[in-house]
């Protein structure tokens, strides 16, 4: 049982450190966004390529269904196709870069997951997105790395941990879509609408 108690204790420990107005700011830059019709690119490697993948579906349904308005949310890591062509023909650096070059514009805004913070390729899509005059958000780990200084603003889980990293980057992106939802759809959504949003078989 101690393995067990010590993740979860490593794990309260790491939340009770988390920069809640940071993850409000974000929230706030990615509401921006949806309300000038901007786009809003994410991605990730591995489990933070998951992450990514994830919330784009949680925005892409949960807080776009029944608005007339909707989310231009766009995963940069789903396209396996250019991706495998990409890091095959020119560089796996370039993976998100260059679908980025295809749809980005000033005024859009970049989102990169990053463990470490150090990951080239996200590194290199942040790079080209603040010299296209796009607005940069880091969620990252460990020492923070690139992209936690190079990001406008960014979301730190200050623990030399991988899974605990990736859950909790998880937590803040289910928060901020929790708080987004409520913004669009009414402050007194409560769970069970809440639940209603993503599921209508809710009951």
């Amino acid at each position: 049982m101690n393995h067990f108690e010590e993740y979860i204790k490593k794990e309260i420990e790491i939340i009770q450190q988390l920069d809640i107005v940071a993850i409000e700011k974000v929230a706030n830059m990615m509401l921006d966004a949806y309300q000038r019709g901007a786009h809003v690119f994410i991605c990730g490697n591995g489990g933070s390529a998951a992450s990514a993948s994830h919330i784009t579906g949680d925005f892409i349904k949960g807080a776009s269904f029944g608005l007339e308005k909707r989310w231009r949310f766009i995963c940069l890591n789903d396209n396996i196709t250019s991706m495998m062509a990409l890091a095959n023909d020119i560089s796996y650096d370039d993976i998100f870069v260059e679908p980025l070059k295809n749809f980005a514009n000033k005024g859009d805004l970049f989102i990169g997951i990053s463990g470490s913070g150090n990951s080239a390729n996200v590194v290199k899509a942040m790079e080209y997105a603040k010299t296209t005059g796009l607005a940069t958000i880091a969620l990252c780990g460990f020492r923070g790395g690139k992209i936690r200084e190079m990001a406008d603003v960014n979301i730190y889980t200050p623990i030399m941990d991988m899974q605990i990293t990736e859950d909790l980057h998880m937590m803040s992106l289910h928060m901020i879509f929790q708080y987004i939802v409520k913004q669009l759809f009414g402050a007194s959504t409560n769970e069970k609408t809440m639940g209603g949003v993503y599921d209508k078989r809710v009951e």
